[in-house]
């Protein structure tokens, strides 16, 4: 019974037959250990070794293929994943129609504001099995840089301007408008950052936890040292930058106008003069940004010419400074990758999974409904992060207790 519940959750294989154990034994067993990808809680497979010299060769190749067992997939991070796939579906398709599940306009979080925290939760669980065991160093390091590259080339190819279906059967991009951030953008960056810790960090890793409620998270340090260091680069910049006056053109039929927004301020977090959007218009250049921003939704920006002029300028959704907070969502999926790996019992993951999203949770609540950093997905804020994070955490937990358990 034990060892069939834990096939069914992916820490081993099934029994061999006796045909099977017989032919083992002329065998030396080695272990070879996956680190290219995927989300497999085992990633051991029988890489059988030499053979005993009274053995046939012809036996040999006819019978290889009989030890050859396939890891079995998480099939929580499985369920997950689909629901996440079909909510994204969802909200791009009926966003229009139904406001209420299109990305909130400024402050608030709306149905299609999870998607893409879900997505980033999903990469950091999927980096903590896939990166479980790392036999080369190099090699991982190396897979890690061409999937980050792939995901940016796809990035810009698809949201860059270069596609302009529907409306337009037309492809090409013009180099002075391309956009340069987008989703797949976004989701390379944290990929790159979280994965290349948990690699580099692979021989300090351990494989048996202390006792003690928090043995997890010392036992990751540099994983969250990584996500407390982003959070600081995001939380110094936004309050404390000075973002001046700036101004941006729009094409009106035959001509060109300039419009200024005045701005002369730090720790701003409305939708003119935020840091974020300063640092994309001095890193990428205003031409180069989204220019349908969800702030057009705005009450404000429905005034017709009395509307303040930024609820015409273009804004970066998927910008860097907010890309870098972005990082914790991933961080936090990756912690809890490594209770799936650590803790055997279902009590005992279930126990970890609840402790974290209720702390997420309650910040998240605290810090939006005292105004000190409001949920916001435009800004990526801290409150943001975790009230998103602590959702991915109950969706997670209650597939976990669906799929994986017999607790229902």
């Amino acid at each position: 019974m034990e060892e069939a519940r834990r096939v069914e959750e992916g820490f081993g294989h099934k029994p061999p037959s006796k045909k099977e154990d017989d032919h083992d034994k002329a065998y030396i067993s080695g272990k070879v250990d996956r680190s290219d990808g995927g989300d497999c809680i085992d990633h051991e497979k029988d890489d059988r070794g030499q053979v005993l010299d009274d053995q046939p060769a012809e036996q040999k190749a006819e019978e290889q293929p009989l030890v050859k067992q396939k890891s079995k997939r998480v099939a929580t991070l499985d369920a997950f994943r689909g629901l996440t796939i079909v909510l994204m579906v969802l909200v791009d398709d009926a966003g229009g129609t139904y406001p209420h599940i299109d990305h909130s306009p400024w402050n608030g979080c709306t149905l299609a504001d999870f998607v893409m925290p879900f997505f980033l939760f999903i990469v950091g669980v999927a980096i903590a099995l896939a990166l479980k065991k790392v036999p080369n160093i190099t090699d991982a390091i190396k897979k890690i840089v061409i999937r980050t590259l792939k995901l940016l080339f796809w990035g810009i190819l698809l949201q860059g301007g270069y596609s302009h279906a529907p409306d337009d059967l037309a492809y090409g991009v013009n180099m002075k408008t391309i956009r340069w951030c987008g989703i797949l953008q976004r989701i390379a960056l944290a990929y790159f950052v979280v994965a290349l810790i948990e690699t580099l960090t692979t021989k300090i890793r351990p494989t048996v936890l202390h006792s003690g409620d928090i043995s997890i998270f010392t036992a990751y340090r540099w994983q969250w040292i990584g996500g407390f260091i982003a959070f600081l680069i995001y939380t110094v910049t936004t309050y404390s930058l000075y973002v001046p006056d700036w101004s941006f053109m729009l094409d009106d039929q035959d001509e060109s106008n300039r419009y200024t927004v005045k701005c002369g301020m730090r720790g701003h977090l409305g939708p003119a003069c935020n840091t974020v959007g300063y640092v994309d218009r001095q890193v990428w250049g205003v031409n180069h940004l989204y220019t349908q921003p969800v702030w057009t939704r705005l009450k404000v920006c429905k005034l017709g010419k009395d509307a303040p002029s930024w609820c015409l300028a273009p804004f970066e959704p998927e910008g860097l400074l907010s890309s870098i907070s972005a990082i914790l969502s991933a961080t936090i999926g990756i912690h809890y990758g490594h209770v799936l790996i650590h803790f055997k019992g279902h009590s005992e993951r279930l126990k970890q999974w609840v402790t974290m999203r209720f702390v997420l949770l309650v910040l998240a609540i605290i810090l939006h409904f005292t105004d000190a950093i409001p949920m916001n997905k435009q800004l990526y804020s801290l409150s943001y992060v975790c009230f998103t994070a602590g959702a991915a955490g109950i969706v997670f937990s209650g597939f976990y207790i669906l799929v994986s358990t017999q607790l229902w």
